[in-house]
């Protein structure tokens, strides 16, 4: 399912190949690169061929294989593999998950911090994140003015503070430990923007170096029991 930038949205960079959103640098505010395509194929085969027990389950390739699957099927397999192995040539190390639900975070409250939250993501070293919802709800972003970091919010910080134990001066440290500063909370008027199926996105990664700020993003809550079919590195 291809989609088209809102005009009010100048934080995305469209491209029409994978060599150029391997290329395209983020700056100013893009932080985010979509290569916009409208895939054929069965992909709900695949995602409903898959048995598990768990939340998730990652799929690779000689299992990705294996399945017993028809034409349309067949067809939504070889893009599968082709995505994985473009990845792999740039040095990336793709999953690819098929996904009941996520776990939810209820250990910290008033700020939990499961994917169902926007947050953007951390890395020691010079990375991008790379996604593709096949199949089920797709991510969704948030452009970084249309939020706030939730230990910001005064209500929000004073309940941290009450679970926290240890010296004052070691409170950021705590909230950077257990990720605390990765979440952010909508604005009143925000508009998170669904990735679509099919998109392959770069999203940019809060490391050290970066120009730009991180993307705001988060996973969909479920509809209806259906599996979600996502590959994501």
């Amino acid at each position: 399912m291809a989609i088209h930038s809102d005009p009010i949205v100048n934080h995305i960079r469209f491209v029409q190949e994978f060599k150029d959103l391997v290329s395209t640098e983020f700056s100013e505010e893009v932080n985010a690169v979509c290569w916009s395509r409208n895939l054929k194929g069965d992909f709900a085969e695949i995602a409903n061929q898959v048995d598990f027990k768990e939340n998730m389950i990652e799929l690779n390739e000689d299992q990705l294989r294996a399945l017993h699957l028809s034409p349309d099927g067949s067809y939504a397999r070889d893009i599968l593999l082709s995505d994985l192995c473009l990845l792999k040539q740039i040095g990336a190390s793709p999953v690819l998950n098929v996904i009941k639900c996520y776990d939810r975070d209820d250990h910290f409250q008033p700020l939990a911090t499961d994917v169902y939250s926007f947050h953007v993501d951390r890395s020691d070293l010079p990375t991008d994140t790379y996604l593709c919802t096949y199949f089920g709800e797709a991510t969704e972003i948030l452009p970084n003015s249309q939020a706030i970091q939730k230990i910001l919010i005064p209500e929000i910080r004073s309940e941290l503070m009450k679970i926290y134990s240890g010296r004052d001066e070691d409170f950021e440290r705590f909230l950077k430990d257990y990720s605390f500063d990765l979440h952010f909370q909508p604005l009143p008027l925000a508009r998170p923007m669904s990735l679509g199926l099919g998109n392959l996105w770069k999203l940019a990664v809060d490391h050290p170096g970066s120009r730009v700020l991180p993307c705001l993003h988060r996973a969909p809550r479920e509809k209806n029991d259906e599996k979600r079919l996502l590959l994501i590195c």
